[in-house]
């Protein structure tokens, strides 16, 4: 049973894009897409310092677009969805993204074209950008702790469990006025990580993104996946693509599960995961949740062998019974 995942904003480093572009075909592929997006896609991923790529409108469609370069060098052309899988789609059991990484999943599922996904959440980005721009918020990791006691400790903080990750990791989000009273008095045995990131995504605070959102997503004609496909929402099976691309719009402002993920990973019986660049976040958390699931983390072209191995050798049929949404 193989997983493919693809992670979030905060996985993206200055260059990471840098050796994919010398794989044939693809620094056209990124000048197009470049295109697309309205933004030099080449230059921010090879030669744009940490602040730059750390602008979310920058961020999102620059980990997309690399997280779809990787996946069509692992698993042939995302062009054409299509029941009749093409090339080493059809070995692949499960696809699932880490917030922003949920559009590189619905390219892979064949849920949006490449160019349909990197258009949507290039306006996804900006949303967000100007949504973080009008109060002053942010996210911090919070890590160990009693997961009740953590939870219980951000609702009185008046804070938003923005990112579940499982794995005794959570991110709140807020204000910077509420998470500075948050880490006075944190939770018992729990370790506190500011994130630098822009804003508290996944909040109330990101509700100006939301129609914006939705307003470009109407224009889209999504198919149903031809992968199996989780949502962030609640970590189920989504068979519907007017559905998932519902799902997208709401996720903008709603918190990602992904420790319910995780666990449908598991219940669906997945023997080894492999995360899109720029990677190791995800292989990172599902270490500890999926003991004795093989991982790879795609970081630069020579992962592609071991991934393409991988694909090959664990693609299977369901172990277990998802409910689907």
């Amino acid at each position: 049973m193989l997983a493919i995942v693809a992670p979030g904003q905060g996985a993206q480093v200055p260059g990471f894009l840098s050796p994919w572009l010398e794989l044939p075909g693809l620094a056209e592929q990124f000048a197009a897409w470049s295109e697309v997006v309205g933004l030099d896609l080449v230059r921010y991923g090879t030669t744009a310092d940490a602040e730059e790529i750390r602008d979310t409108a920058v961020a999102q469609p620059l980990l997309v677009g690399a997280g779809m370069a990787a996946a069509s060098a692992i698993l042939g052309p995302l062009s054409s969805p299509s029941p009749a899988l093409p090339t080493e789609r059809s070995h692949v059991d499960v696809v699932a993204g880490h917030s922003v990484g949920e559009f590189t999943a619905a390219a892979v599922a064949g849920v949006l074209t490449p160019k349909d996904a990197l258009a949507l959440v290039a306006e996804r980005g900006r949303g967000m950008a100007e949504a973080a721009a009008r109060t002053e918020t942010g996210m911090t990791a919070v890590l160990g702790g009693d997961r009740e006691q953590v939870l219980q400790a951000l609702a009185a903080a008046g804070l938003t469990p923005a990112n579940d990750n499982g794995s005794g990791q959570i991110v709140a989000a807020g204000t910077v006025e509420q998470l500075a009273a948050f880490a006075e008095n944190p939770p018992a045995r729990a370790r506190l990580r500011p994130l630098s990131v822009a804003g508290a995504f996944h909040t109330e605070h990101m509700a100006p993104a939301v129609e914006r959102v939705r307003a470009a997503a109407a224009s889209l004609a999504p198919s149903d996946p031809v992968v199996r496909i989780l949502s962030n929402a609640d970590g189920a099976v989504v068979d519907s693509g007017a559905r998932y691309l519902e799902r997208l719009v709401s996720q903008v402002s709603s918190p990602v599960r992904w420790d319910a993920c995780t666990q449908t990973l598991a219940d669906l019986g997945v023997t080894a995961l492999v995360e899109l660049t720029p990677a190791g976040t995800l292989t990172g958390l599902a270490r500890r949740a999926l003991r004795g699931v093989e991982l790879l983390a795609v970081k630069t072209p020579d992962d592609i062998d071991r991934a393409t191995a991988l694909v090959k050798e664990h693609a299977g049929t369901p172990a277990g019974t998802v409910q689907e949404g």
